[in-house]
């Protein structure tokens, strides 16, 4: 487990705290690389909240190794504006805010949700739509050599991407489309096992294209083992077949974030 390198979710993570003091706590657990939701409420907030979330992970001295683009309002249900053509515009406008905040704290991956299927609008000009967007945001993002990340999602019905294949789909179609390559697979092994992705499958048939890694148990979304998925197989796989980006802990702790993490010795938490 030690030669993984672990980073920790602080907009799942450290809930019982407040969002900026969570890089802080981060690292006094013992993570020196943390990954975040897009942590404002607006696609452009003011420069002043963006420069207290940058000085509260400075100050901190952890990494910023992830970051979302703006995704609307996630717990109302909203999984991203990549699709949506009533709220493109406001995913424009974030690119240059998220991508500016990556060049600041050195983050390179930015994890763009592709947005939920809206009545109005046929889903061929969503998926349109998308290509456009997502071939613009990878252009920002190339600028300071960083890659745009697309997921798989359960949990949302409308959502139109469910397994690898989705995903690796909208990616491929990006590049044959526009010639914008730097788009990467975010393999989310909670999401996919929940969607009934075959995880060994897609390992061995995606391993190449896989930019990051995010993982919490099955069912339940918590820590790893408290549920069914053999996530230690999983991430020696991935290792094995050449993966040695980062294991993202994306989950929903049952109680004090502390305790649920007794599962991970904290000399494994440090990547170095």
């Amino acid at each position: 487990m030690s030669s993984r390198r672990y980073a920790v979710n602080l907009s799942i993570l450290f809930p019982e705290l407040p969002l900026l003091a969570r890089p802080a706590a981060a690292r006094d657990a013992g993570f020196t690389a943390v990954e975040f939701w897009w942590p404002f409420g607006s696609a452009v907030p003011a420069d002043g909240e963006v420069d207290e979330f940058v000085g509260a992970v400075e100050d901190a001295g952890v990494s910023l190794i992830g970051l979302n683009f703006f995704a609307g309002d996630m717990p109302g249900g909203d999984r991203g504006l990549v699709s949506w053509p009533a709220r493109s515009a406001e995913f424009r406008d974030n690119i240059d805010v998220a991508v500016g905040i990556g060049e600041r704290l050195g983050c390179r991956a930015f994890n763009a949700l592709y947005g939920n299927r809206v009545d109005d609008v046929p889903a061929e000009a969503q998926d349109e739509l998308a290509v456009e967007n997502l071939a613009l945001a990878g252009r920002a993002a190339a600028r300071i050599g960083g890659t745009v990340l697309v997921e798989a999602v359960s949990g949302a019905p409308r959502y139109p991407l469910l397994t690898a294949a989705d995903a690796v789909g909208v990616i491929d179609r990006v590049q044959r489309e526009t010639g914008v390559d730097n788009l990467g697979f975010l393999c989310d092994l909670y999401h996919l096992a929940v969607n009934g992705d075959d995880l060994d499958a897609v390992i061995a048939g995606q391993a190449g294209r896989i930019a990051h890694v995010q993982i919490a148990d099955a069912p339940g979304r918590n820590e790893p083992g408290t549920g069914e998925l053999d996530l230690d197989r999983h991430l020696d796989a991935l290792a094995a077949a050449g993966y040695d980006g980062w294991v993202a802990l994306e989950y929903k702790p049952r109680g004090d974030t502390l305790e649920g993490l007794e599962w991970l010795p904290r000399d494994s938490r440090s990547a170095g």
